[in-house]
């Protein structure tokens, strides 16, 4: 299989898929890892969001994690391309629909809604950009005061940022809602880029499913906690 045919062939778009995706999902790993600094404050109110703003001051000061947005959001954007182009293809295929609906017996509803999954989760990225990836590099919106970490460094304060934006009811539903879309995503996605890349081994791939399983609701959980716990008042 040539370059070419990597994006244009069905089984090519599907590898680039299974790719990215599994890029993506080692990027949830990390922003999950750095996120979860704020529940340090549950721990130790004095910390005030010390270790979550060093956290975040680290992340968006040091050169080669900027170097790696750059792939990052070429993997984001050549997933949601390749996502879509492929739920047209698949749609258009199946214009006259079957005879008999197989529902869930022929496959998992966030199976066969991986496009509309994908389309919420792509809202749901733009707002959590707006929120806080653009005032964090641009208009420093709602960081016009900087705080002085531990560490003796300045910074823009990431933590209160996230408390502000939490303490709106239909923003903390909103992004739990975009959670749950995760979850669904992550539920199908996880164990089909394994099965497209090859591994089909039954016993690897039932260890593979059951890690995917548990990774798509404790991952997307530990995200949605965190807009409830500003609003509850948990930490903050």
């Amino acid at each position: 299989m040539n370059w070419s045919q990597l994006f244009t062939s069905s089984i090519g778009k599907k590898i680039v898929m299974s790719v990215t995706g599994l890029f993506l999902i080692s990027f949830l790993v990390v922003h999950m890892g750095v996120n979860a600094c704020i529940y340090k404050d549950f721990f130790d109110p004095s910390d005030n969001g010390d270790m979550f703003n060093r956290a975040a001051d680290y992340m968006g000061k040091t050169v080669v994690i900027r170097l790696m947005e750059i792939v990052l959001f070429a993997g984001f954007f050549i997933h949601i391309i390749q996502g879509l182009v492929l739920e047209f293809q698949n749609r258009s295929k199946r214009k006259l629909g079957y005879q008999v609906q197989m529902g869930n017996k022929g496959s998992k509803w966030y199976s066969r809604s991986m496009g509309l999954l994908g389309t919420i989760l792509l809202l749901f990225l733009l707002l959590h950009w707006w929120h806080f990836w653009i005032p964090s590099r641009f208009t420093e919106r709602g960081l016009e005061n900087p705080v002085l970490l531990s560490n003796g460094r300045v910074s823009h304060d990431m933590f209160h940022l996230m408390k502000a934006t939490f303490s709106e009811w239909w923003i903390v539903i909103v992004y739990i809602a975009g959670c749950i879309s995760l979850a669904w995503h992550l539920m199908h996605g996880f164990q089909s880029a394994f099965r497209t890349l090859g591994l089909h081994n039954d016993r690897f791939f039932k260890l593979v499913n059951a890690f995917g399983i548990g990774f798509s609701v404790v991952v997307p959980l530990i995200f949605a906690l965190m807009p409830l716990s500003f609003k509850m008042g948990w930490i903050g």
